[in-house]
């Protein structure tokens, strides 16, 4: 008797109306607003402006989905063009099947373009977003749970999923790898913030740090799933992504360190310039004040002349009027005299 496990839903599909609400779909959206308010939280914080990381997620979210169902459909491939198999479930994307790989590369195409259109450097603004896709991806993670599909090997464990019976799968308990994953992203997430915090890493460097804590997760988990996949040397090929990827990222951290240390001081030119518009701004008012005083100075210099001017007039009066009684006072005396 089992006595615990995680259930499956029952669907997978709400129907508001006429109108489908599929659980895949609801996590992958709330992921994407999850990273983008994240994101510009921290974009802000290095001194980019709000609503930069919203204008450029809308180039780099379409790329990234476009990414990630182009690589799940390419190393999938038996799943849609094998005899008896319909290709058109190649598009239908809420079915599942994202490949992260695909997502991030082509998201990074994308975010790339809308970085160029803004006169953002790229290395920068993923450094910002970082924290924030290792948080979507954990929510999005949930999605595989409303569509009974990313779990392990069997188990007993009392955290075991229960998968129920149909077409492409066995009913019974298994390890709830998408669960792992999911509780993995939040600590990646978690390890970026405090390292960035920490060190000040920049010029990418954090991002690659999500890349590589993420894949180094992805390899153990990776390692518990049964489901279909292609192997190489008897590994899975998402094994052989991880470790490639993971090594790749490594690389990229020691050497940018070496050629560009420390943290870009300037992320978004145009707040600055912006900034620096404002302070020209406040210092004309500071200009113009002085002017005024200057003005006020200039009038009052006149009234202070006048007033010099009466009291030498007021000298000059009582001058002569001591010549005259001095005069008057002479002549008096020489016709006495005579």
């Amino acid at each position: 008797m089992d006595l615990a496990y995680i259930p499956s839903p029952s669907t997978g599909v709400i129907n508001l109306g006429p109108i489908p609400l599929r659980g895949y779909a609801f996590c992958i959206i709330i992921g994407v607003f999850v990273a983008v308010w994240y994101g510009n939280k921290r974009w802000i914080a290095r001194g980019g402006t709000a609503g930069t990381v919203a204008d450029i997620a809308v180039w780099a979210v379409p790329f990234g989905l476009v990414g990630g169902r182009l690589y799940h459909v390419i190393t999938d491939y038996q799943l849609y063009f094998s005899e008896g198999e319909n290709w058109v479930d190649a598009f239908k994307i809420w079915e599942g099947g994202l490949g992260i790989w695909g997502a991030i590369a082509l998201g990074a195409v994308g975010a790339w373009i809308g970085c160029r259109r803004r006169g953002i450097p790229l290395p920068a603004y993923a450094d910002a977003i970082a924290p924030g896709i290792a948080l979507a991806q954990a929510i999005g993670r949930w999605g595989n749970w409303f569509n009974q599909e990313l779990y392990g090997k069997p188990t007993d464990l009392p955290w075991a999923l229960k998968i129920t019976e149909s077409a492409n799968r066995e009913a019974g308990l298994y390890h709830p790898t998408f669960l792992y994953e999911s509780l993995w992203c939040v600590g990646v997430a978690v390890l970026v913030v405090w390292a960035d915090r920490r060190f000040k890493l920049g010029h990418g460097r954090a991002f690659a740090l999500y890349v590589a804590a993420y894949c180094a997760g992805r390899v153990w988990t990776e390692y518990l799933r049964v489901d279909e996949a292609h192997h190489i040397l008897g590994l899975r090929l998402n094994v052989w992504t991880a470790i490639i990827v993971f090594l790749l990222a490594v690389t990229y951290i020691v050497i940018s360190a070496r050629i560009r240390p420390g943290r870009e001081e300037i992320v978004e030119p145009k707040a600055v310039k912006a900034g620096e518009t404002e302070t020209s701004d406040s210092g004309d008012v500071d200009v113009d004040a002085d002017a005024d005083d200057a003005v006020a100075v200039s009038d009052a210099e006149p009234e202070s002349d006048e007033g010099t001017d009466k009291d030498l007039d007021k000298d000059l009066d009582k001058d002569l009027d001591k010549d005259v009684e001095h005069g008057a006072g002479n002549g008096a005396g020489s016709a006495a005299k005579g």
